[in-house]
This record gives C-alpha cells, sequence and structure tokens, in this order.
C-alpha cells in the first residue's frame, strides 16, 4: 500500500505550478477538473499525485517547469490576480501568454520594489516561513528628521494600540535594525531590516510611533539585491542567485508550511 500522503485537489493543482489555489477552486467549482476521469468539484477532495490522472478542460496536468522571476514592482501596482477595481497588476508587467507565476510574499498597491514571483509553491513557502529568518531591507522616506531616539524605538519591540481591522487591538511589531541612509529639511530616508513578515509591518510600527511613510521600496530579500533593475522590469532569476538564496535557506531550519502568498485570490 502507498503510502505517499494525500492532499486537497486545489491544493495539487497549485504544487504543480498550474495556477493560484483560489484560482484552482474556481476551476474545481465550476466542474473544469477531473481526477481519473470523473469531475470533481471538491477542492479539498484527497488526492495522491502519483496515482490520480488530473485533467483540466481534457487536458493533462503535469508538474510545470520551475520559473523564478524578479520584477521591481512600481508603486500603485497590485500584487492580486484579479481586481474589481481596475488598478493595474503585477501581471500586467509579465510578457502575454506567460506561465502561470504568483508573488512571493507581497507588497501593498503604495509599496515598491523587489519582488520574487514562482510557480514553485514549496520554495516561495521556504522563504515566507517565518522560521526562515531571511532578511528583508526597505528604504524608507518618512516625514520627519530622524534622529537615534527615533531609530531606538524602532528597532525595540512596540505595542500598538491601534486598530487594524484585526481581533486584538494591541501588535508586538519591531525592526530587526534601523538606520539612517540622508535627511533633507524635513523628511528622512531610513533603511529598516525585518526578520519576519507581518502584514503591513513598518507601516504599521511607523504609525504607532505616529510617523508617516511617504515611500517605501524592499531593497532585497537575503542575499538578492534589486541593484539597477529598471522600475516595472522583470527578470528571470539568474542561476547563482538562486543558489545563494537556497543557502540562506538552508542555514535555518525549515518545516513544512502551506504558502499565503502565493495564493492568489481568484
Amino acid at each position: 500500500m502507498s503510502r505517499e500522503k494525500r492532499i486537497g485537489l486545489a491544493r495539487v493543482l497549485s504544487k504543480m505550478g498550474y495556477c493560484s489555489r483560489s484560482q484552482a477552486t474556481a476551476l474545481i467549482r465550476a466542474g473544469r477538473v477531473t481526477r481519473n476521469g470523473r469531475t470533481c468539484r471538491d477542492p479539498d477532495s484527497p488526492v495522491q499525485i502519483s496515482h490520480n490522472r488530473i485533467e483540466v478542460d481534457g487536458s493533462p496536468i503535469t508538474k510545470a517547469e520551475p520559473i523564478y522571476l524578479v520584477m521591481n514592482k512600481p508603486r500603485g501596482v497590485v500584487t492580486t490576480a484579479s481586481d474589481e477595481k481596475g488598478r493595474r497588476r503585477v501581471y500586467d508587467l509579465l510578457q502575454p501568454g506567460s506561465p502561470w507565476v504568483g508573488p512571493v510574499g507581497r507588497l501593498d498597491k503604495a509599496s515598491e520594489g523587489l519582488l520574487l514571483l514562482t510557480n514553485d509553491s514549496e520554495w516561495a513557502a521556504k522563504i515566507t516561513d517565518p522560521k526562515s529568518d531571511l532578511e528583508k531591507k526597505y528604504h524608507v522616506q518618512v516625514n520627519c528628521l530622524a534622529d537615534g531616539e527615533l531609530l531606538a524605538k524602532i528597532t525595540r519591540q512596540c505595542a500598538a494600540m491601534c486598530d487594524f481591522g484585526e481581533p486584538t487591538a494591541y501588535r508586538d511589531l519591531r525592526a530587526k535594525t534601523a538606520r539612517l541612509l540622508r535627511h533633507g529639511k524635513k523628511n528622512s530616508w531610513l533603511e529598516i531590516t525585518l526578520d519576519e513578515g507581518k502584514n503591513r509591518q513598518i507601516r504599521r510600527l511607523l504609525e504607532a510611533l505616529s510617523i508617516q511613510v511617504l515611500r517605501l521600496v524592499r531593497v532585497s530579500i537575503g542575499p538578492l539585491e534589486l541593484h539597477d533593475l529598471k522600475k516595472g522590469s522583470v527578470r528571470r532569476l539568474r542561476t547563482e542567485e538562486k543558489r545563494a538564496i537556497d543557502r540562506a535557506l538552508r542555514s535555518s531550519v525549515q518545516t513544512p508550511v502551506d504558502l499565503p502568498g502565493i495564493d492568489l485570490p481568484g
């Protein structure tokens, strides 16, 4: 008897790099997916990848060739697969007809900079796993003249009594490091390093300190740096860059997790 783990049908389509889990769920519920020749409308129906034949619209699904992309996401672009407001999406920056990929983690609409996209859900899960300790660096313009006291507050545990639509009003927020890059007459640029990935972490942290974020640019993920990639441009992740990220991931203990960042709506 096979001991291969059974996983949900929607997750299988995502793991095989065909589409996101939410897109797979929609396909399954629409009756477009068959398992061993029979239509299955339950996204959580258990499947053994090596023992079941999966088809979408009559075409067999096989594991896609891994794709790893680097993007310099412009401000005002959203990372969702579809947008009811008609806003520009990161998918609009890809070549027409490109194979499906999903963002590894997210940058909100107002944020910009380094964004990874891939169809390798297991690799993406390792990067987004909080236990990876993979550092992300951001250059952040704020509406004040930063001093040592502010930098110290950013790196201390900060209990923010703010309502962000979450069940609990208190949230512990901090950055790993913060340093001053430069300042003008009324604002400053900071470099803030995170080793975890809470939702809108930098914006929430600075808001709790009554600081307004004017711009927020992610400049690195682990050993990978944005460098001179033009805004809105996309390129393949180079072999040596992939290897460097993998080495950084291997230096920390990994546990299997689902991939929230790649599970895009619709």
